[in-house]
C-alpha cells in the first residue's frame, strides 16, 4: 500500500492525539473529501485508506492537507482497507481508531461522542448504533440489522443493537493480537464476535445517519455475493462456537461462578430467562426440536443442554420442547421415513426380528427419516413459538398481563 501525507489543518480535540480515524473508501470520490476534512476538525490524525479506487485518485483529492492516504493498488475488500490503516497507526503510536464510511452516512459531529467511552472502556469496542427513524433508510439495511444482530447474539450471547454499524471504534493492541479470516463486508460481523470470544465487552452508542434518496445513494454492497459471504461467516462461526475449546482470551473476565456467589437469585432468574425475545424463544424450539428427532439415544437432553449453552440459547425452551418427539410417535416416523428411502416400501411388521435382531438398520432408517423430519419439525416448532411470543409480547405491551 502507497502512503501519501500532508500539512497544516484545523485544532483537534485536546488530548486525542492517540486516536486516529480511520476511513476506508472504495469509489466514492464526490462524499470521501467533505467525510475526511469534516473528521479532521475533530481529531489531529485521519488516515483515508483507499481500498483501489478507480473512479477518481484518491491521494490528489487529498492534495495541500494533512490527512493520510494509503492505498490498495487493487481492491481487497473494506476489511482489509481497516487493518492496512490499523497497521499504520500502530506503527505511528496510535492507541485507538474510529472506523466511519466514506459515503457520508455517518456523521463526524459525533465523533466527540465516542472519547468519553473510549477512555472509560480502554479494552472495548464502542459501535455506534444508527437511528433508522430517519427517511430512505432502505429496508434491506433493515433486514440486515436485524438477522446480523440475531447471529451475533446467538454466537457471543450478547445484544448489540447495530452490529452492522461502520461507525466504531477500536483498541489497537487488541485488534492488532487477532486474526481474521473476513476481508470484505463479513470483517464488520466476525471482527465483533472474535473480539466478543476474546473477553473485549462490546459498548454501544446511539449516532445518527444518513442517506440519500433512492437512486443517489452509492453502495457497493453486492445483495447475493456479501449477503453469501456473511452468511457463510455466520455459519463458520456458529460451528467454532459449538467446539468445545477454549478462545485465546485478551481480557480476562470474572467467571461467572463469582456472579452466581455474589447474586445467586438474579444469576438464576438470568439463566431461566435468558435469550427469551420472540425470535430467540424461536431458535431455541428449533434446537430443541431438530436435536430431539435424531437418534441420539438417551444422550438427547444432554446435546440439547450442550449445543443452548454454547450458543446462548434459552435452555428452559429447548429442554421442555424436546418432550413433544419423545417415542414411540417421532422416532417411528422417521424409522417409517427412513425405510421407504431405503426399499421403496412401508415398514408393516413390528416383530422381534425387526426391531431387536434388526436394530442397527432402524437406528440408520431413524437417522436417515430424521434427516427431513429434523429440519421440518424445526421449522415449525419455531414458526409456531415465535407467533405464539410475539403475540404474548403484544399483549403485555398493551398493558393487558
Amino acid at each position: 500500500m502507497n502512503e501519501t501525507p500532508s500539512s497544516a489543518a484545523p485544532l483537534p480535540i485536546p488530548g486525542t492525539d492517540d486516536i486516529w480515524c480511520v476511513i476506508p473508501v472504495f469509489n466514492n470520490k464526490d462524499t470521501v473529501r467533505q467525510v475526511a476534512s469534516d473528521c479532521r476538525t475533530h481529531l489531529r490524525h485521519v488516515v483515508v485508506a483507499d481500498d483501489g479506487s478507480t473512479d477518481a485518485d484518491v491521494a490528489s483529492l487529498f492534495a495541500g492537507t494533512d490527512i493520510t492516504v494509503l492505498r490498495h493498488a487493487r481492491n481487497l475488500g473494506k476489511g482489509r482497507a481497516i487493518l492496512t490503516a490499523l497497521e499504520h497507526v500502530r506503527s505511528q503510536g496510535g492507541q485507538f481508531i474510529i472506523t466511519l464510511d466514506a459515503d457520508g452516512q455517518h456523521r463526524p459531529a459525533d465523533i466527540p461522542r465516542f472519547i468519553p467511552l473510549i477512555r472509560e472502556n480502554p479494552d472495548g469496542i464502542i459501535i455506534g448504533c444508527r437511528d433508522f427513524s430517519v427517511p430512505n433508510v432502505p429496508r434491506s439495511s433493515r433486514f440486515g440489522r436485524s438477522f446480523s444482530n440475531f447471529w451475533v447474539k446467538l454466537e457471543t450471547g450478547i445484544s448489540t443493537g447495530d452490529s452492522q454499524s461502520g461507525f466504531r471504534a477500536y483498541p489497537v493492541k487488541h485488534l492488532s493480537r487477532m486474526t481474521w479470516r473476513g476481508s470484505r463486508f463479513e470483517f464488520e460481523i466476525e471482527v465483533l464476535v472474535r473480539a466478543a470470544w476474546a473477553g473485549l465487552p462490546l459498548k454501544q452508542l446511539p449516532v445518527g445517519v444518513d442517506y440519500a434518496p433512492p437512486g443517489r445513494r452509492v453502495s457497493h454492497f453486492h445483495p447475493w455475493r456479501d449477503n453469501l459471504r456473511i452468511s457463510w461467516t455466520h455459519a463458520a462461526l456458529v460451528g467454532r462456537r459449538l467446539i468445545p475449546w477454549p478462545h485465546r482470551r485478551l481480557v480476562r473476565a470474572r467467571p461467572r461462578f463469582i456472579e452466581f456467589l455474589r447474586h445467586p437469585l438474579r444469576f438464576i432468574a438470568s439463566l431461566l430467562t435468558e435469550y427469551s425475545t420472540p425470535a430467540g424463544l424461536a431458535a431455541s424450539a428449533a434446537v430443541g426440536i431438530f436435536l430431539a428427532t435424531l437418534p441420539l439415544v438417551s444422550l438427547h437432553t444432554l446435546v440439547i443442554l450442550y449445543v443452548t449453552t454454547r450458543l446462548n440459547l434459552n435452555r428452559m425452551m429447548a429442554v421442555t420442547i424436546q418432550n413433544l418427539c419423545m417415542p414411540p410417535l417421532v422416532p417411528a416416523a422417521c424409522i417409517e421415513l427412513g425405510h421407504y428411502m431405503r426399499h421403496g416400501r412401508w415398514l408393516t411388521e413390528a416383530s422381534m426380528n425387526t426391531l431387536v435382531y434388526e436394530l442397527p438398520d432402524r437406528i440408520l432408517e431413524w437417522f436417515l427419516g430424521s434427516l427431513i423430519l429434523a429440519p421440518l419439525g424445526a421449522a415449525v416448532a419455531a414458526a409456531a413459538v415465535y407467533a405464539l411470543a410475539q403475540a404474548i409480547q403484544h399483549r403485555r405491551s398493551r398493558g393487558h398481563g
